[in-house]
């Protein structure tokens, strides 16, 4: 016997029918293990079900913001290894499937975890087909989750692969930070996680206050330092500054296998800013 989940779409919703058959088409060609596996689907009459293989630890939103009771918070290794895999998926998306496709709708609770906090991207319903030849862009209504939709994208409807970099950026910063994309319950100075977080990007000294509380100072600080620069680059105004996928995939993969043993490295605390400070990091040892 397996355990499926079942995705069923609205039959009154606009996008129902587009989405379903952008979703399969997308997911019947792709084979990595790192996007989500369409195991069959359905449409009869009104109804579209999508059959996938079933995702035991749920949504990396869920671990993230909305955890099941007594549930620890993610550790510093498990947050690389989810962001590492998570942009693997994006990179066969972008360069290994043919046509390339833009996801358009990287978040985090499209980011579904299997045993042992594997990831895999879900929600194919809004992906395009990249540009190809000449062309640099395809034209395209907005659609997206507000927080996550590039800037360039939500102002010009040009969707490029650049767009799903800014998306995958916020995500990071999600994961580092443990702050939702958008948070109407806090200061409109801190609702929006990228204008909060851009004015530290400057700083070094105060990257510490960008690492979530919830990992109680556990973490490598060097670490944190890279994985921040990579955010910050990601969520870059212009389009041309953002990372390709590829490096992305680099140098996350690099963070993910030094694994932190909070055993034998102490607590990051605040005062730690008065110690010696860090090496700094250069392109070179980033990428």
């Amino acid at each position: 016997m397996q355990i499926v989940a079942i995705k069923q779409l609205d039959p009154n919703g606009c996008q129902g029918v587009r989405e379903f058959v952008v979703e399969v088409q997308t997911l019947s060609k792709a084979d990595h293990a790192n996007l989500v596996k369409l195991i069959g689907c359905c449409a009869e009459g009104d109804q579209r079900l999508l059959v996938y293989e079933y995702m035991s630890l749920g949504s990396l939103e869920d671990h993230l913001f909305d955890p099941w009771p007594n549930q620890k918070p993610l550790d510093w290794n498990i947050r690389m290894k989810i962001a590492a895999g998570a942009a693997r998926g994006l990179e066969y998306l972008h360069d290994k499937m043919n046509p390339p496709i833009i996801y358009r709708d990287l978040k985090c609770s499209n980011i579904l975890l299997g045993e042992e906090f594997h990831p895999k991207l879900s929600d194919f319903g809004l992906a395009k087909v990249g540009p190809s030849g000449d062309k640099t862009h395809v034209s395209t209504r907005v659609m997206g989750t507000y927080g996550y939709c590039a800037p360039d994208y939500a102002m010009t409807g040009q969707l490029t692969f650049k767009s799903d970099i800014y998306s995958f950026g916020v995500v990071l910063l999600e994961i580092i930070t443990g702050r939702r994309a958008i948070d109407y319950t806090k200061s409109a100075a801190e609702q929006n996680l990228v204008s909060w977080a851009r004015p530290l990007f400057k700083d070094r000294k105060k990257f510490y206050k960008m690492a979530d509380p919830a990992l109680d100072g556990h973490y490598p600080i060097r670490s944190l330092y890279q994985a921040l620069a990579i955010a910050a680059m990601c969520v870059q105004e212009q389009p041309n500054m953002r990372p390709p996928i590829v490096d992305i995939v680099t140098a996350l993969s690099y963070l993910a296998s030094l694994k932190y043993d909070p055993e034998i490295e102490p607590p990051i605390r605040k005062s730690y800013k008065s110690q010696s400070p860090q090496k700094s990091i250069n392109n070179e040892e980033t990428w």
